[in-house]
């Protein structure tokens, strides 16, 4: 069973700057994809990136380019997203999930996973 959990989150500013961490308890074999997705109001989950634990690769969702960075430490077994020049609209609840690779690469799809963590809060004051 693959365990993720989330910390990082908090209230910030606009124009300010987090990272989110991601630690998975498994290795790459059952959680090769993990994902970062977001939830404004509680109920869908709308994909920022993913990344392929074993090549690095990243995936990011249209609205997460430019500002949001998702990386990893192989050695501390965590994923990051990096996120800047934050604005009102990026508060939401952020969760991390992870799954097996299925097409060759990482989804952005909130179904293809089905280990998740409890999620995070970001805030962002304007």
């Amino acid at each position: 069973q693959v365990h993720l959990v989330e910390s990082g989150g908090g209230s910030v500013q606009t124009g300010g700057s987090l990272r989110l961490s991601c630690a998975v308890s498994s290795n790459t074999s059952t959680s090769r994809c993990v994902g970062w997705f977001r939830s404004p109001s509680g109920d869908a989950r709308l994909s920022l990136a993913t990344i392929d634990r074993q090549t690095g690769k990243t995936n990011y969702a249209q609205s997460a380019e430019g500002r949001f960075t998702i990386s990893q430490d192989t050695a501390k077994n965590t994923v990051y997203l990096e996120m800047i020049d934050l604005k009102p609209e990026d508060t939401a609840m952020y969760y991390c999930a992870a799954d097996v690779r299925r097409w060759g690469y990482c989804s952005l799809g909130m179904y293809e996973y089905a280990n998740w963590g409890q999620g995070t809060q970001v805030t962002v004051a304007s």
